[in-house]
């Protein structure tokens, strides 16, 4: 047996030792994590419009643009509408 490995019967569920303030308790606040380059769709996309192209997150808002826009146009979205295409 190689030492430091922990058994699996020892492992226990550390977020219920975490004091009620410090556990996560609603998701809803939980963003998907959006690079630069990544394409993505906005609520309620419409199936004929292509994915939008991430540009920049940051401070809750993403820079998002569509490729026939060229390189100068962009539009300001709020991450919490954005999904992964």
């Amino acid at each position: 047996m190689i030492s430091g490995r922990i058994k699996p019967s020892r492992l226990t569920d550390m977020s219920a030792k975490q004091p009620p303030h410090r556990r996560c308790r609603n998701h809803s606040n939980v963003l998907e994590l959006l690079h630069p380059g990544t394409f993505v769709t906005i609520d309620n996309h419409p199936d004929d419009l292509p994915p939008f192209q991430v540009i920049e997150c940051r401070g809750g808002v993403c820079l998002v643009r569509q490729q026939s826009w060229g390189q100068h146009v962009q539009w300001e979205v709020e991450h919490r509408r954005l999904r992964s295409a």
